[in-house]
């Protein structure tokens, strides 16, 4: 059977659509990065199935939702764990983790300085440490995986969203989860993860 054709379509950020690239990276699947310039996305966007990117065409298809993107690259590549309770729980904690990523997006996206202060402070107080201490507790449990004891698409998900985490709480931000931390670190220290960090573009988020 002949491999597909994959288009990878999203901005020149890590964003929503870096996972997916981890995806590919690890499995060693070849497929086209393309890059949507800022200038040319009110003309792009109508082109997309809901005027929203990430886009992954398969054979000329589009198929948009990151998530839904991620789920498919990893059942077809053998990443969504040993069996079908592994899958779920991948599922579960990729949707926990967007709920936290939601509100790091409300955060960066506050224009009131004051308001800002208050999320942040809260943030710091009450929302990241009862997310985190609970990823760590469930790291710890699955000897320094997310789900299971071998990787999956949920440990690409993580290492990148905490990558993003780090860039906007500084680098001593993880030091309170070092499973967390330690998980990150295992997973660009995979030599396919580090060849494509090494030749991405480099971009703020």
């Amino acid at each position: 059977m002949s491999q597909s054709n994959y288009k990878l379509i999203y901005f020149n950020a890590r964003g929503r659509a870096e996972h997916i690239r981890f995806i590919f990276a690890y499995a060693g699947v070849d497929y086209q990065d393309e890059r949507i310039p800022r200038e040319k996305w009110s003309e792009l966007k109508k082109q997309m199935p809901f005027g929203m990117v990430p886009v992954l065409e398969i054979d000329g298809k589009k198929i948009d939702q990151s998530n839904a993107i991620a789920r498919h690259l990893a059942q077809k590549f053998g990443l969504t764990g040993k069996d079908e309770m592994e899958a779920l729980q991948c599922d579960a904690l990729v949707d926990t983790l967007g709920d936290l990523k939601q509100v790091l997006w409300q955060l960066r996206t506050e224009t009131d300085p004051i308001k800002k202060e208050e999320r942040k402070a809260k943030l710091m107080r009450e929302t990241i440490p009862f997310y985190l201490s609970k990823f760590e507790k469930i790291v710890a449990e699955n000897n320094g995986f997310s789900v299971g004891d071998s990787i999956t698409w949920c440990d690409f998900v993580f290492a990148v969203s905490l990558e993003n985490f780090e860039a906007i709480f500084g680098k001593s931000s993880l030091d309170y989860y070092p499973g967390l931390k330690a998980l990150k670190n295992k997973i660009y220290a995979l030599p396919s993860i580090a060849e494509w960090v090494t030749k991405r573009p480099h971009t703020e988020s």
